[in-house]
């Protein structure tokens, strides 16, 4: 029961962790299951008291073992909704409501973006942004020095406004 009562409150933070990592509910859904599964087995032999950071390392060593597996496999994935090319085919044709349309939109607007950083851009932003993770966590959760985190932070959120800029700008010269 004592891991039910530290891991299981950490299960959405994982999942959206995981679902920043790999792009895909699919993948996210599976690498969370294996990362649960993992830590349980390991619970014993926590040391520490940050059981989320714990955790969120779990999630992360999961994703890069899926990560080796799916290049050695060369598997190809099914497009995802946001993809330019084939994401058409994932939209259904039913109409939704106005309001879960725009938020939709913002939010395939927001995962593109981050999608165009760098993988270590977009695990450091978030960890730190959508997480609320400390610079201290990401540290040691990624193996780096708290400087390093920052700096990546930095170039992270300059990189993410850039993007930004760059579709806000192409959108409004579409209008005219």
């Amino acid at each position: 029961m004592r891991f039910e009562a530290q891991v299981m409150p950490h299960l959405d933070a994982a999942y959206r962790f995981a679902r920043w990592l790999t792009h895909s509910a699919a993948d996210a859904d599976d690498i969370v299951q294996d990362a649960i599964l993992r830590a349980y087995r390991g619970f014993e032999g926590l040391r520490g008291t940050d059981v989320k950071a714990w955790l969120f390392t779990i999630v992360r060593n999961c994703h890069a073992s899926a990560y080796q597996l799916q290049k050695r496999r060369a598997a190809v994935p099914l497009p995802e909704e946001s993809d330019a090319q084939d994401g058409h085919v994932m939209v259904t044709a039913e109409p939704d409501p106005e309001t879960a349309s725009i938020l939709q939109d913002e939010e395939r607007t927001f995962e593109r973006l981050l999608a165009g950083l760098s993988q270590e851009h977009r695990e450091v932003l978030a960890l730190r942004e959508i997480e609320e993770m400390s610079y201290r966590d990401i540290a040691a959760l990624t193996g780096l020095p708290v400087g390093t985190v920052m700096s990546r932070l930095a170039r992270a959120r300059s990189a993410l406004k850039q993007l930004w800029l760059a579709q806000t700008e192409g959108a409004l010269s579409g209008v005219r």
